[in-house]
């Protein structure tokens, strides 16, 4: 079933939630998983070591194009066992469900009703959200990064930029956090990259703020939803190829380390990785997938 946020109309009889007043239900704080046996060592783990999210609800923004990171890590959750919703700004992200079978979404994620109205539609066709992965922002065709020096950028583009990748991921995890809390189980992961939280470049300040911002919200959000089986983390791409790739992007590639791009397949498997039971003692980190470029200290055969 398809769901347009901007068009919709609820059919239940559950109120619409007001996204102007985030909700502050929360579980009592958690103790420790275990008791500890007269040696101090906890009796068993808080949770299964498995990559498994069999009957988990999974979000993933930003997967309209069908080479994108965003499609790569829709299809891995699902082969993991996740009931995987979808969501991009246009229709086409109904075309990505149907490949894929999992629930199409349209909604602004820089709007604050439209997350509301799309928190609320996923609720009620999957189930509450369990996973969510922080993906929309990444620049498309359709969409491109602005690339200006500081001094020629207006302040809408400015905007534009911070909205699109880091207002997305702040109104989307807010929408969700509080039901994870209430389980005591959650997993988000945040798109970053390498531009801002590691290196940058000219022309890219907007982005590179951004980006190093996704990742300051996912420290603070990490260490809020510690205690409540929630982990919050970040994934740093470097140069990837995809559709939207620049003839200079794929160059640049070839001078990393590997001597290629990487691919939205590989990022995604660190993204589900990072998403699932395996990955429990990890939060607050950001982890880099750039094929070792931001390593080296300098270019050499």
């Amino acid at each position: 079933m398809g769901f347009d946020a901007r068009t919709a109309e609820r059919s239940s009889g559950r109120p619409r939630r007001d996204v102007s007043r985030p909700g502050v239900a929360r579980r009592a704080r958690a103790v420790a998983a275990s008791a500890p046996g007269d040696d101090g060592v906890p009796a068993a783990l808080p949770e299964p070591v498995t990559m498994r999210l069999d009957g988990k609800v999974a979000l993933v923004t930003g997967a309209g194009s069908p080479d994108g990171i965003g499609y790569a890590t829709a299809r891995r959750l699902a082969d993991l066992g996740a009931r995987v919703a979808i969501v991009s700004t246009t229709r086409r992200i109904h075309e990505r469900a149907s490949e894929l079978g999992v629930t199409g979404f349209v909604a602004d994620l820089t709007d604050e009703s439209e997350v509301g109205a799309l928190a609320d539609a996923v609720a009620e066709q999957l189930g509450d959200v369990e996973v969510l992965v922080n993906n929309a922002g990444l620049a498309s065709r359709a969409s491109p990064e602005v690339l200006r020096p500081v001094a020629q950028l207006s302040y809408d583009e400015w905007r534009g930029e911070i909205d699109r990748n880091l207002t997305t991921a702040f109104l989307c995890s807010r929408a969700f956090i509080s039901g994870m809390a209430e389980r005591g189980w959650g997993r988000i992961v945040n798109l970053a990259a390498t531009a801002g939280p590691v290196n940058a470049l000219p022309t890219e300040a907007a982005y590179a703020a951004a980006k190093a911002g996704v990742v300051g919200l996912t420290r603070a959000l990490a260490m809020e939803m510690i205690a409540d089986g929630v982990t919050v983390n970040a994934v740093a791409p470097g140069t990837i190829y995809t559709a939207a790739s620049t003839m200079a992007e794929i160059k640049q590639g070839l001078g990393t380390p590997v001597g290629r791009p990487g691919t939205p397949d590989e990022v995604a498997a660190a993204i589900t990785f990072l998403c699932s039971p395996a990955a429990s003692y990890i939060t607050g980190q950001m982890l880099v997938v750039d094929g070792g470029n931001s390593v080296r200290e300098a270019k050499f055969r």
